[in-house]
Order: C-alpha cells, then structure tokens, then sequence
C-alpha cells in the first residue's frame, strides 16, 4: 500500500482500490483531485491490473466539492482534468458509493465506467441550491442516463436520491446488499477490461411543449435566479451540441458563477448554518438521552411540534386540558399521517408505526415517564407560569423544561419552578413541522446540559437550532418588530401597503410584511402593542394605522379584511381604499406632507433597520454572532437566501454608505432611537 496525499491505492486482486480518504466528508479537495489522477496514472502503467475500484474511506463517497476553494482561484488539476483522466484510461474503473456523492463527487462518480452502491446511499446535484451549475459534466452526463426532462429535474432542484431511486434511472448499475468493497471488485473484474462511457451515450430527445413546460415550472420554482436560467441552457446543448462543446461551455458558466454575488451569499450561508449548530466550549458537554417528549397543548403549534419529533423517531406523549381538545389535536396528527400516505409521500407502514409512538393525555402524572416537556400553551405568561408550576409537580427529576414563546420572558417562566436549570426556551416556528428555524433560549439559569440537549433535540427534529439569550422577541421577532415598525413608518411618509410590499418582495422576499402581517393576524402585533402601551415612552414615534384597522374589526385573512381586503374563500388580496383614507389620516395627524417612496429607499430602510437592530442585539448578548442572525433572517423570516441574510446583504456596502444609511433611519425614527455599532455585524 502506498501513501498519496489524501488518497491511498492497495492491490485487490489484480484490481486498484483507489481510496479517498479527506474526512469527514472527504471533499473534492486539490489534494483529493491530485491523488486520483495519480491514482488512474498508476493504473493505467501497471500490466498487472486488470481495472480499479475508487471508493471514500469513512462514512461516504465523496460528499462534495472543497466550498472553500469556490471563492478563489481553482488550482490544478481541476476536476475535468481527473474526468478526463478516468475517461481517457483504457481499463475500467467502477465507483463504489456510500453515504452520498453529491455535486463533484457524483460528476467524478459519473467519469467511471460503472457505478455500484450500499443501500441508502444519497447522490444528487447541489450546486443549484449554491448559486452556481453543476461544472464538471453534471448537466451532460446525467441527462444521458436519466432521459433529458428528469435529468433537467435532477440538475435545476438539486434534489437527493436514493440508490435505489439511481438504480431505476441507470445512474447505478447495482445495489450492493452485501460488503461494498467485495461487490465493486467483484463487478469490477466482471467487466473483463471493457470501458463503457457515459459520454458515448446518445440523447433521446424529447417533446418541445413537455420540455418548456418542465423549463417554465422549474425556473418559477428557482424563484427565476440567473444560474437556473443557466442550468436549463445546459441540460439544452446535452441533446444540441457535440459533448465536448457542451462540457466546454458548462464549466465557463460554472466558472462565471461561481464567482457572482448569488454564490458568494449562498456560501456565507451555507457556512453560517454549519457554525449555528457548534456550541462555544463552555456550553460543549454531552446531551441528555431524549427518546420520549412530552407536548403540553394539542394546538395547531403543539400537533406540528408532535409531527416533528414523530417524523424523528421519538415517542410523543400529547398532553391537553379536556378530552375534546385532546381528541383534536390526536386527530389532527392521524390525517397529516393519512394524507402523506394518500399522496405517496409516506409508506402505509411508516405511517402506522409515526401514529403508534403518539400517545394522548389528560394525566399529568404520565409527565414522570418523559426525557423532555414542551409547553406550547397560549402565549400569556400568567397562563404558562401556571402551567409550569404543574409541571414542576410531575416531571421527573432531571428532565429537561422548555416552552414555546415568541416574545416572553424565559426567565419569569422558568421562576415558576423549583428547578429553574432545568429551563429553556424553544422558539419554533409556524407551521412547526415544517419551518427549519428553531431558537434555542437561554435563560439565566439554564444548565449546559440543558442547553446541550436542546440544541441536539432541534438537530434531531431537522432543525437549525440558533442559541440565544433571553430578551424580548429573542432574535428573530427583535428584528422584524424594528422591520415592522420601519415599514409602518413609511405608509406614514407617503407609501402605501401594496407598493411596500412589491418592493420586498421583488427584492426577494417571499412576502411583504403586510401580506405577511395579514397572514398571520393583525390582532397578535395589537394585544402584544397594548401589553406595551403603559411602558411605551408617549415623546417615540408611533404608527396607529394597525390600531385603526384592528378596531375596525379589520383582523387579516381569518376576518377577509386587513391591510388588504380579501374575497370569501380566496387567498388573493384585493387593494382596498378605505385602508388608504386609514392611512391619509394618520399622516394628517401627524402633520406629515406625504411623498413619493422609490423600490430604492424602501428596501434600503427596511434592511437598515433589521441591521441596526441586530447591532444592538450582539451588543447586549441576545445573539451570539453576526452568522446566527443571517441564518435566523433567512430560515424564519422569509429574507432571500441568495442575499445572504441582512449582515451579509450590509456587508456588500462600504462603511460610508453603511453610516450614511443608518443616519437616515436615525432621522425616520427620531426619538428614542439607538445606533448600533455597525463594526460588530463584520462577517
């Protein structure tokens, strides 16, 4: 056996096995490139060997690309050198994957004459989800075994597949049941020296109208962002162009990319996900075994908290106040299992095996038995400190103690108890089975393991656990309440909802914040403003407009009139002029000559004011790094992912712009407004 960087080759009867061995994800890394070309070098000299066998040391194949690398210049050997080099070689080679081969790690997969896999094993195309295209062959190859329409699927959603699922699309000629390694020598020697090109292959072509309805369908999916657009063109010359064109004209578009300000803030993101999920080494100590939770409420929010950790293979225990609410909620549970199966997103058995680990209660004694409570009541303190004292009486010692609030006081919250350590703060999002982000509060008294277990609970449901510290609205609500407050100042200025919002959303969030406001219920910003009224300082500017509309009876969607006016049974919101003599009105009180806003100006005061605020929040602790409130922004708030998140969005700008910006908010708020220090937000 001979050492090759991070690639090392051993002799398996008359056959090369080629491994990789770049933990933990054994990415395409420089070193990795050089020691495969070395590697086919080897092989190609060598009489005695018959063919070779790459495969990944570890847990995986090859996982991807070195991210890192993507933002400098790429050093050779690039990675269509080493294509080409397996290609070129005149003896076989077999690629034998497990764990997953994704992005260059399924391009490099795809140079091999032949490819095997272990059960499970994940293959896909990423690189859409990064900003850029598939740069090594990706576009070309695939579609080659696939069929060009499901090819263009696979490239333009960057979805994961099975290797089962590649196995019925011909990416994998087999599925090892038994040792990998035995199976892809075995099949190696089998080939008896033949080669057997994917680019050799023809393309059968496809109907044009199936093709630009497919083309249309994904770019609207890919929110009509220039590397989709691109990866269409790709997949396009696969069945127009010769292949070594097509390849040619696939990594100068990658190369383009790959250096754009999408991929740069797709990256930052990326990376700012992963660090979210480290904790500082103070608070780096074993988690708490959590097999069995209990959820205290059978709400809308409590069921999706259930469905969460069902799907993650946990016991649920569903604890309610009276049976007919109890049976609510355990039926709300049962459908969402039943309608997954009708839509084949969920085998039968699966289905029956979620339903039977969910258990309903109306016993809080039964909370003796659980690792973990989840309080997901009302959002009233008075109603869950009440609900913590009784918890406090049955939990276990021990168990780890978490709520469910947007905006509460964890610490008032866990004072209720005898074992305010044992508290936390669990922040989901609605629908809670669906949304990724996850704040993890912690309150004065929180334990490491505590905090530990809740941030491994959140990995555990499929989750982006954020840790943060105790204060109003934690990280997320903190920033959109200045966002709020920015954009209800400017209908005040001379703006009107529906212009607002088309400026946001063609930004790129998903909504505007009064669609968003509509959706959620006016009535939650009023009851939490009211709560607020005693304390508010009467000299701060403060925008009525919601106040006016919600005594109108004006409560959003549920009441088919806020901001907007809706028809009954539709969704689609209609401009509405009394909302306008709402807003004239409160301009006119306050004696504010109303203007013209530009896209411009609306977009730049709304983001300011989300960064200002976030300045505040690194400053008192409430977050602890810059990354966590770019992760928070993107995965709860609808901000556009290939922005990057706010800091990274103000990061783009120089500092004289960046003071100059928050000037002008400090002149829209005026009174009572706090800059914050613009240096702590560096990513």
């Amino acid at each position: 056996m001979s050492e090759v960087k991070l690639v090392r080759t051993e002799c398996v009867d008359q056959v090369l096995v080629i491994w990789i061995d770049n933990p933990p994800i054994n990415a395409g890394s420089l070193g990795v490139r050089q020691g495969v070309l070395d590697a086919v070098a080897q092989l190609q000299a060598d009489p005695a060997l018959q063919a070779a066998v790459l495969i990944g040391a570890g847990k995986t194949f090859v996982a991807g690309s070195d991210l890192r690398e993507f933002g400098q210049p790429l050093q050779e050997p690039q990675l269509p050198v080493v294509i080409a080099a397996i290609e070129g070689c005149s003896k076989p080679v077999v690629a034998a994957l497990h764990g997953a081969a994704l992005g260059g790690g399924l391009e490099l997969s795809l140079a091999c004459d032949a490819r095997v896999a272990a059960p499970g094993t994940r293959l896909g195309l990423p690189e859409i989800t990064l900003g850029m295209i598939p740069g090594a062959g990706g576009t070309q190859r695939v579609p080659r075994r696939t069929g060009l329409l499901k090819g263009l699927e696979l490239v333009c959603s960057g979805e994961r597949i099975t290797a089962e699922q590649a196995h019925d699309l011909h990416l994998v000629e087999q599925v090892v049941q038994g040792d990998l390694l035995q199976g892809a020598v075995a099949f190696a020697k089998g080939m008896q020296g033949r080669k057997q090109r994917i680019r050799d292959e023809a393309v059968a072509p496809v109907d044009t109208a199936a093709w630009d309805a497919l083309a249309q369908q994904l770019l609207r999916k890919g929110k009509n962002r220039p590397n989709v657009a691109a990866a269409i063109e790709a997949v396009r010359w696969c069945a127009e162009l010769p292949i070594d064109e097509a390849l040619a004209k696939e990594r100068t578009v990658f190369q383009n990319l790959r250096l754009g300000r999408d991929a740069f803030a797709l990256r930052h993101q990326f990376f700012a996900e992963r660090q979210t999920t480290k904790l500082p080494a103070t608070l780096d100590v074993p988690a708490l075994p959590f097999a069995h939770i209990a959820i205290i409420g059978a709400g809308t929010m409590g069921t999706g908290i259930a469905i969460s950790a069902l799907d993650a293979g946990l016991r649920v225990l569903l604890l309610e106040q009276d049976h007919a609410a109890l049976e609510r909620g355990l039926q709300r549970v049962r459908d969402f299992y039943d309608q997954r199966v009708t839509a084949q997103k969920l085998s039968a058995d699966k289905a029956q095996a979620r339903k039977a680990a969910l258990q309903g209660s109306l016993a809080w004694e039964d909370l003796a038995a659980v690792d973990v409570v989840i309080e997901a009541v009302f959002e009233d303190l008075q109603v869950k400190q009440q609900v913590f004292a009784r918890i406090d009486q049955h939990a276990r010692p021990g168990a780890v103690l978490a709520t469910n609030t947007s905006y509460l006081d964890i610490d008032a919250i866990a004072n209720a108890t005898a074992r305010p350590q044992d508290v936390i703060g669990l922040h989901f999002f609605s629908p809670a089975n669906v949304m990724k982000l996850l704040e993890v509060v912690k309150a004065a008294s929180s334990t490491p393991q505590a905090i530990a277990t809740a941030m491994a609970l959140g990995k555990k449901l499929g989750k982006l656990p954020v840790l943060c510290g105790n204060g109003f609205g934690f990280i997320g609500n903190r920033i959109y309440n200045a966002y709020r407050k920015q954009v209800e100042f400017m209908l005040e200025d001379g703006a009107l909802p529906e212009q607002v919002d088309a400026a946001l959303q063609k930004f790129g969030f998903a909504m505007g914040p009064f669609a968003v406001a509509d959706l959620s219920g006016l009535d939650i910003a009023w009851r939490m403003r009211k709560s607020q009224a005693a304390t508010r300082d009467p000299q701060e500017r403060y925008v009525s407009i919601l106040d006016a509309l919600c005594e109108q009876g004006r409560l959003g969607r549920k009441t088919g009139a806020g901001y907007y006016s809706y028809a009954e049974g539709k969704k689609s919101a209609a401009v509405d002029s009394s909302v306008q003599a709402v807003i004239e009105q409160a301009s006119a009180a306050r004696g504010l000559p109303r203007r013209t806003l530009s896209d411009e100006e609306i977009v730049r005061r709304a983001l300011m004011a989300m960064c200002n605020e976030a300045a505040l929040l690194l400053a008192e602790g409430v977050a602890r790094q810059p990354s966590d409130i770019d992760v928070a922004l993107v995965q709860g708030y609808g901000f556009p992912r290939w922005e990057g998140g706010p800091l990274f969005w103000l990061s783009q700008l120089d500092a004289a712009t960046q003071a100059s910006m928050q000037q002008e908010l400090a002149e829209h708020v005026g009174h009572g407004f706090v800059k914050g220090d613009l240096h702590l937000l560096s990513i």
